[in-house]
């Protein structure tokens, strides 16, 4: 029998999904309400929602806003449901926007709990337990099968927010890769330490492992995962807080935060990586000098398969492997790993129908958010071993690769043996298929230090962040890029000093407080 619950998805262009032309047409929900159920007599239940738009609905697939996923979702759940794009890159202040405008949607998500919990605050959305016990029953069901998610639901003890667990390769995130065809070549083993990585570094920019001749390779290029992960391995993270003596204090003010800085000053001094890097804001140069062969180590995400096709292609002799964590003097820390909570979906306090609101959750975390993933058998997929496997990854990538999104709840985790069944059948994709599953037990072998479950979140807080953020970018940049008279340690001395000049000796007061109600009084 077909186990989807368990099923794993590869990303990218095999990783598609859509409309299952074998699902129930019948337009069945699966609950106890009853929009939608009798067309006839009834008119279906009405409901609009965010669909974040990353650019990729081809023109002829259609919008964002009414395409073949959208059509069948309307089709096949008997609800009509209205989407409302939201650039990716914009996402919050859009819907900002739309919610001072009065027009926002009635479900509303993003991947930010201390989001959610401003929107709160400003009393933007409102509590649905009622709406769960009155309308739901596959979603009631699956909260109850799935108790570790509801601390990311629930504001000021009422379950304002509603969300799926995230499969494994959801939560894995951050990773390192690294040229090990360079390491043999040069005689260097795997480094393990941030001393032995440094050493690497240094040895793939002065030692010509391409062989061309030239001075031309670095150390490491990245994507904007880069500070994020050398953060990570000092426990330093500079968006997280740490529980340090029973108080908590944000990565950034840790004494450990120091030694971040140095590591990154000490990359961009020695020339370890491009020193344009300050300026490549969307990091398309860094990526270029990775998958054209001119870097040894890629601090990137776990799931790379576009950068590894194209290293392939340039550098067919390349062997990219995924690299471990190194330890540092404070011990050895995994990469960031996402909470268990996937897409934060809350409501909005004006919507008109919370029944449909639930009643298209529930059709979806029933089985149906396959359908809406995966895409036709026969067209885009074929089963193999209870698996789907891309018929022609080119289709898929232009005509469901966006699916996904509108699974807003989904069960689905991926195996990493299944990747290989998953994938295209060339050379490239296969061989890639096979890192992938190893890069994913990589990212999950040692554990991401995450103190608390979720940040404080109040209001003081987020205006303090808000004015504390770019100051804090500018006395980072100086301390990377400006020369021995910006040490490490001046640079958190002016972090501290500016955080406390914006009253942050209040806030971390009030966080205190909050971590006393909210994490060790639970």
């Amino acid at each position: 029998m077909f186990k989807r619950k368990n099923l794993a998805v590869l990303l990218g262009v095999t990783v598609c999904t859509t409309l299952i032309a074998a699902c129930s047409s019948n337009g069945e929900t699966g609950q106890s309400g009853e929009s939608g159920k009798d067309a006839g007599s009834k008119k279906p239940g009405e409901v609009s929602i965010s669909i974040l738009d990353r650019g990729q609905v081809a023109s002829d697939e259609g919008t964002y806003e009414s395409n073949r996923v959208t059509k069948y979702i309307n089709e096949k759940s008997g609800l009509h449901v209205k989407w409302v794009p939201i650039l990716r890159t914009q996402s919050t202040q859009k819907l900002n926007t739309l919610i001072a405008a009065g027009e926002a949607p009635d479900l509303m998500w993003e991947f930010s709990r201390d989001y959610m919990s401003n929107l709160k605050d400003q009393g933007a959305i409102q509590p649905i337990d009622d709406y769960i016990e009155k309308y739901s029953t596959s979603y009631k069901a699956y909260l109850k099968a799935h108790p570790e998610l509801k601390p990311y639901t629930m504001l000021d003890g009422k379950t304002y927010i509603a969300t799926s667990a995230r499969g494994i390769d959801a939560i894995a995130n951050h990773a390192m890769w690294i040229r090990q065809d360079w390491l043999d070549k040069l005689g260097l083993k795997t480094p393990t330490t941030m001393d032995e990585l440094m050493v690497v570094m240094r040895t793939f920019k002065e030692k010509d492992p391409d062989g061309n001749g030239k001075n031309d390779t670095l150390g490491a290029a990245f994507n904007f995962n880069y500070t994020g992960i050398i953060q990570a391995m000092y426990a330093a993270q500079g968006g997280l807080w740490y529980l340090e003596n029973d108080k908590i204090v944000k990565g950034n003010f840790t004494d450990r935060y120091t030694d971040v800085l140095a590591v990154l000053k000490t990359m961009f001094d020695e020339g370890l990586v491009d020193k344009e890097y300050i300026t490549d804001k969307n990091f398309q140069k860094e990526r270029q000098l990775f998958v054209t062969g001119k870097a040894g180590v890629y601090f990137a995400s776990w799931n790379i398969p576009s950068e590894y096709r194209e290293l392939k292609q340039n550098v067919p002799e390349g062997k990219l492997v995924p690299l471990e964590p190194v330890s540092t003097k404070y011990g050895k820390f995994g990469l960031f790993q996402e909470p268990p909570a996937n897409r934060l979906i809350v409501f909005n306090k004006n919507m008109k129908d919370p029944k449909a609101a639930i009643q298209l959750l529930d059709w979806l975390i029933d089985k149906n958010w396959f359908d809406v993933r995966f895409g036709q058998e026969g067209v885009h997929y074929k089963l193999v071993n209870g698996v789907p496997q891309a018929i022609d990854a080119e289709k898929n990538k232009k005509e469901i690769i966006y699916a996904p999104e509108y699974a807003v709840v989904d069960q689905y985790s991926p195996k990493p043996e299944d990747f290989p069944i998953m994938a295209a059948q060339d050379a490239i994709s296969q061989e890639y298929a096979k890192v992938q599953g190893e890069s994913l037990k990589v990212a999950m072998k040692n554990k991401f230090r995450r103190d608390l479950p979720f940040n404080p979140t109040f209001p003081e807080l987020s205006e303090t962040q808000t004015s504390f953020s770019p100051l804090s970018e500018e006395i980072e940049t100086k301390v990377i890029t400006g020369g021995a008279q910006y040490s490490p340690q001046w640079g958190l001395e002016q972090l501290r000093k500016e955080w406390k000049r914006l009253g942050g000796d209040n806030v971390d007061k009030l966080a205190q407080d909050w971590y006393q109600k909210n994490v060790k009084g639970k």
